[in-house]
């Protein structure tokens, strides 16, 4: 993971945690890490996080875990993360507003179309 991406995935961390009214050392216990840990990837000093400590930071501040291993560079074996996280992964040399300008687009995009980012719930794509 460069440098930006370190500091948008320590932005995406801190804006979650504050969001919900969490200290980092709350966070810290509830997932597992010390809260040094979880300071230090809020201010984007920890190049390459684990797998396993980004779903254990999604888990607790309620985010989806792949837009996390988007953030970072990393990708599971399975799961793809959302178009927003994909879009400033993808296009990462652009500038945040050029980001911000297609994140916006696409959103247009979507809801004119109705798209749901949610997708179908279990069993509705199913043929009958």
């Amino acid at each position: 993971m460069d440098e930006k991406q370190a500091r948008k995935l320590g932005k995406m961390l801190q804006q979650s945690r504050e969001t919900q009214g969490l200290s980092a050392r709350e966070v810290a216990t509830r997932s597992g890490l010390v809260a040094s840990s979880v300071r230090r990837l809020e201010q984007g000093a920890i190049a390459n996080p684990g797998i396993e400590t980004l779903k254990s930071l999604a888990d607790v501040l309620d985010l989806d875990a792949s837009d996390l291993y988007a953030t970072a560079g990393v990708m599971p074996t399975n799961g793809l993360p959302s178009f927003a996280p994909y879009l400033r992964s993808k296009y990462s040399d652009l500038p945040d507003s050029a980001q911000a300008e297609l994140e916006k687009t696409f959103a247009r995009i979507a809801a004119k179309h109705g798209y749901d980012p949610g997708g179908p719930n279990p069993g509705e794509d199913e043929a009958q």
